[in-house]
């Protein structure tokens, strides 16, 4: 099977420009399954219903999420109710909407997503990604397993990679919007980027107008995050995922402008 998995979308600009890129890249590549981060695919980040709609009506598959995912309380029960939404596994099971992991069926294989968050430099409180994904190993439903694990620190993400490599076909970093240059397959199997990039504005600092960027650097001060405009790029990767043994065969990252 080979599976895509785009880099974080941001706003209205990123979404706009997906819709118009994926299709022909879907049918030019023969990917046959679609996985985005979509934590910040509303404008001024989080998600929203009508954000996620946008970006399933376009040819997703599954939206991962982040650190923004609860940024919008209006988007609670979407992404509770919705089964082709994951968040993060190690926010609280009890008390936090959504699911971790899904298992979703192609007609043809089943696909098991999980997001996970990294705790390193992001402020968060949540549990033990390693720990989460142990548990989130147990439900899938599917030797294909893809992970998002969203985290800052390549170090986190490397360790990560590392510690499910033959456990799942593949793992794909998010949250630093910077795609990394070294996508590959892990020794017992697992595809590995550190990070997969940013699905956006090109000329921009994570998506974000530059000067707002600057200023916040050099003042120490709050600032409203306005989009910036202009070219538009996605980053992505594609793993092809051996049917009956879930290992990865090939990784390649692409940039699409």
């Amino acid at each position: 099977m080979r599976i895509l998995c785009i880099g974080d979308v941001v706003g209205s600009i990123g979404c706009n420009f997906l819709r118009s890129k994926l299709p022909a890249f879907k049918k030019t590549k023969g990917v046959e399954f679609v996985i985005c981060n979509a934590e910040n695919s509303a404008d001024g980040n989080g998600v929203t219903p009508s954000s996620a709609k946008f970006l399933f009506d376009s040819g997703v598959d599954v939206l991962t999420l982040g650190n923004h995912t609860f940024r919008r309380k209006e988007a609670y029960e979407y992404i509770d109710e919705n089964l082709f939404i994951t968040r993060p596994a190690n926010f609280p099971v009890k008390t936090t909407p959504g699911r971790g992991i899904i298992n979703v069926d192609t007609g043809r294989k089943i696909v098991t997503v999980i997001n996970l968050m990294g705790n390193l430099s992001i402020d968060n409180n949540l549990d033990c990604p390693f720990d989460s994904v142990d548990k989130m190993l147990e439900k899938a439903e599917s030797n294909i397993i893809i992970v998002d694990f969203h985290a800052e620190t390549t170090s986190e993400k490397r360790a990560m990679g590392y510690y499910l490599d033959g456990k799942v076909s593949a793992l794909f970093g998010t949250h630093t919007h910077v795609q990394t240059s070294d996508v590959q397959v892990l020794p017992k199997g697992t595809g590995y980027i550190t990070d997969v990039g940013m699905t956006g504005t090109i000329h921009s600092v994570l998506g974000v107008k530059t000067e707002i960027i600057i200023d916040k650097f050099k003042t120490k001060l709050p600032q409203r995050f306005d989009l910036a405009s202009g070219d538009c790029k996605i980053e992505c990767a594609i793993f092809d995922i051996d049917d009956k043994t879930g290992k990865c065969t090939n990784a390649e990252s692409f940039r699409i402008e």
